[in-house]
């Protein structure tokens, strides 16, 4: 009996293995009724299950398209994918079961799950099983929409590495291979493109495909499944026939087997504090009534939030989104450590501390996003293919090439980081100063998570390194406040400049050299956050004496003068306050009527004829308009994008302090909150949509023409985390205007306060009324003369910095009423 008992409680935290498939409902589905308006995700529709280990696979089916993907959410962020189709159209396909099997082995973990497709017959090709970054980049080239006939998706830099390796001779060639796990080079081939088998019994059908890594060493393995006495599979190349016998739609068990390693998921007890747990249990205690009752939704929207946090969430990392960003993000980590800290576990603002200074680069450098299993296996492979060009083209002189393309096979799978991006540079210091000044942290824990080690180096030192590393990037403005010694991009081109802040995208920034969101919020917020982190370190006993050894001897930070004497880090902090005047941009209402005339006369008809109505209806041009541009361009000069990126500083600023020393904050903020309220297309706001992320009415053609091809941080968008900022920034500004007691701390707040609330609720109203607001982003189209909310095409459905909702549900009902 007591060795049975302790067989089951092994089996409970998978300490053993469990061979017998179990049953398993879906943790989250979208869209789901009661919740979401499933018109506006036109066809897309997905299920994210738990596996064997509790690791996250998500299952969606794109009906527009015929695309089926499996995402893995494990140690090697893999997916499965195929497109169904009959004929030439996408396939009529669905689910044909709710439920799910999962199954484990020693090395490996099993899902199945059922597809049902309503046609007589259906074809099955672009197989591609790997990383889910292949995934995405598939997507993001359309090819899920070309013709089974187009030629195959290839990654170019893989298949050059095996033809690299095909023509090498002798020993060196074998050297190679075995470096691959592989006997021959047409082994190494097999790897590339895995082509599928069928085989048949009397009962059942089963169609194989065996995906081994470049490397040889982890395994994918696909297979459909049907009854051979309901439906029959053939194979011909890369394309499956399935065909029904009758007249029942066709039913097919799709079973993804993988030997990569697990992660460890973290629970909600682990995550959130005992106050936000009890908030979520009070929700659902006070829910009543039908499933669409407001108290039912309420609560069931707060369960899946917790939910979709913990199927995020790992020991080893925070996933920034599902299904296409299931891996480190450094960005996406720390603003929602900084956006969460009302009601997530100290701990967890420690974890992500941790991780990102784990993978700190050698000068300091943040981490944008890591490149593990297959896609690190990607970007050594072009790696590789550079030096044994060099190598082939120079033979025995470029010895030195070949060594090194050694080197790079014998670690094809090392993880990768991506140090491009600028902004989480300044984000770092923030969210240190703000758990080190946290008064429900113990000052002993604090110095052992200080003294603890990443990688064989404190994280005090890596701490240091990163801080040093913010004081040299802004030591020329702060001596010479001029436009252009702001922090600013690199070129990317020799017309564009890279967009290394959070719009990433290539037109996110209006082609700008200098963001307003790095330069007038981040950066005086890091230094004055490194004020805060020296005077912790001091109290917790590390003094400037045991500080200084740690920056780095290599370059001459300014920080190594602020440990002796913060004189110069004070006027730095004043300098920085000031570079917000760079951005600053003035319209009056004529120049706003002709600039959004010129706007909307390149819209096509319908759309404008919508916006001149709004406008009409609204007043909105009538007033002048104050905004802080989104970018300036090599010269300085603003680039006129209206954003919403001044929330970020809505939600940093200490508006506290301001009111507890007699400062008026009503100017400053209500400049910044005008635009949120303002419609678009003058300012920001769309009814039943939200604020739209930028508006470019202001810009040039060039500006409108490269966000109409890019779209991803256009006006035609609404971000949840943008939201969430402003939500979360404006119940600060309007917490901060009250005592203890729940009163005005100074009687002339209260038209202020009402502003604000308004704003707040205008917002809430809009977002929720889209019924997308849990999304990453959503869009809108315009039919019939109305505006109609849908789910952007490439949008996570499980997103870390949106499910900061949660901070905004649980803050908001601790406002003064």
């Amino acid at each position: 009996m007591m060795l049975a008992c302790l067989v089951a409680a092994l089996l409970q935290v998978g300490a053993l293995p469990n061979a017998e498939p179990r049953r398993v409902a879906p943790a989250l589905a979208f869209p789901e009724a009661g919740l979401d308006d499933t018109a506006a995700y036109q066809g897309y529709e997905t299920r994210l299950y738990r596996d064997a280990a509790n690791n996250t696979v998500q299952v969606y089916l794109d009906r527009h398209s015929g695309r089926v993907v499996e995402l893995l959410a494990d140690a090697l962020d893999e997916s499965v994918g195929f497109t169904v189709r009959s004929g030439v159209r996408a396939a009529r396909i669905d689910w044909a079961a709710r439920h799910a099997t999962v199954s484990d082995s020693a090395s490996t973990r099993t899902l199945t799950w059922w597809l049902g497709a309503r046609a007589h017959a259906v074809t099955v090709g672009f197989f591609l099983l790997g990383t889910m970054r292949v995934e995405r980049d598939f997507q993001y080239a359309k090819a899920e929409l070309r013709p089974f006939d187009a030629p195959p998706f290839v990654i170019a830099p893989e298949s050059a590495l095996v033809a690299h390796i095909a023509n090498l001779s002798g020993a060196e060639q074998q050297r190679q291979l075995t470096m691959l796990h592989a006997s021959s080079v047409a082994e190494l081939e097999s790897r590339i493109g895995a082509v599928p088998t069928a085989r048949q019994s009397d009962t059942t059908w089963t169609v194989v495909i065996n995906q081994p890594a470049l490397d040889g060493q982890t395994r994918l393995r696909l297979e459909l499944e049907g009854d051979a006495r309901q439906s029959r599979a053939a194979v011909s190349g890369h394309l499956v026939t399935i065909t029904a016998r009758g007249s029942a739609p066709l039913r097919i068990a799709v079973r993804v087997t993988t030997d990569a390693p697990a992660l460890t998921p973290l629970t909600r007890q682990q995550i959130f504090n005992p106050g936000f747990l009890s908030f979520v249990a009070r929700a659902h205690a006070a829910a009543h009534g039908a499933a669409t009752s407001p108290s039912m939704v309420r609560a069931r929207r707060l369960d899946r939030e917790v939910t979709s946090v913990e199927l995020l969430s790992s020991n080893e990392k925070l996933m920034a989104g599902l299904p296409n960003f299931a891996t480190y993000f450094g960005r996406d980590g720390m603003m929602t450590a900084l956006m969460m800290r009302p009601i997530w576990h100290p701990a967890m603002s420690a974890r992500v501390i941790a991780s990102v200074l784990r993978k700190l680069g050698p000068r300091g450098d943040v981490s944008h996003e890591e490149a593990l299993g297959g896609q690190a296996i990607r970007e050594h492979a072009q790696v590789y293919d550079s030096l044994m060009t060099v190598y082939e083209q120079h033979g025995a002189g470029a010895d030195s090439a070949l060594a090194a393309a050694r080197d790079v096979l014998g670690r094809l799978r090392r993880v990768r980081e991506n140090y491009h991006m600028m902004d989480d540079e300044f984000q770092l210091p923030v969210l240190e100063a703000r758990y080190l000044a946290d008064t429900g942290v113990p000052p002993a824990s604090k110095r052992a998570f200080l003294l603890g080690t990443e990688n064989g180096a404190s994280r005090l030192a890596l701490m240091m390194r990163e801080l040093g590393l913010v004081s040299l990037e802004t030591k020329a403005y702060a001596g010479d406040p001029r436009a252009e010694n702001l922090v600013g991009f690199e070129k990317l081109d020799s017309t564009h400049w890279r967009s290394a802040s959070w719009r990433d995208s290539n037109a996110g920034y209006g082609n700008g050299r200098f963001a307003m969101d790095i330069n007038a919020i981040w950066a005086p917020e890091a230094l004055q956050s490194i004020a805060t982190i020296l005077r912790q370190l001091g109290a917790l006993g590390l003094g400037a004496a045991a500080l200084d050894s740690l920056v780095p001897d290599s370059i001459h930070a300014p920080l190594r003068d602020w440990l002796r004497d913060t004189t110069s880090l004070v006027h730095a902090i004043d300098v920085w306050r000031g570079a917000r005047r760079h951005f600053v941009v003035q319209f009056d209402s004529a120049q706003i009527a002709s600039r959004v005339d010129k706007k909307l006369a390149s819209l096509p008809a319908a759309e404008r004829g919508y916006w001149d109505r709004v406008l009409v209806r609204t007043g909105a041009a009538r007033d002048s308009l104050d905004f802080l541009a989104l970018s300036l361009d090599s010269a300085g000069a603003p680039i006129p994008i209206v954003n919403t990126d001044p929330a970020t500083d809505l939600f940093l600023s200490d508006v506290t302090a301001r009111i507890i020393t007699g400062a008026s904050p009503e100017s400053g903020v209500m400049r910044d909150v005008a635009p949120f309220v303002r419609p678009y297309p003058v300012g920001l706001f769309i009814a039943g949509l939200g604020p739209v992320v930028s508006n470019d009415a202001y810009a040039s053609p060039s500006v409108w023409d490269a966000f109409r091809q890019d779209a991803y941080h256009s006006p035609r968008v609404v971000w949840g985390r943008e939201v969430n900022l402003l939500l979360l920034g404006l119940t600060k500004q309007i917490a901060a205007a009250y005592d203890s007691q729940g009163k005005l701390v100074q009687p002339g707040l209260a038209t202020y306060v009402r502003s604000l609330r308004s704003a707040l609720n205008r917002t809430l109203a809009a977002v929720t009324a889209s019924h997308l607001e849990h999304n990453e982003l959503w869009s809108y189209r315009i039919a019939n003369g109305t505006l109609l909310p849908t789910r952007y095409g490439t949008s996570s459905d499980v997103q870390l910095w949106s499910a900061t909702d949660l901070a905004v549900q649980y803050t908001l009902s601790t406002l003064p009423r």
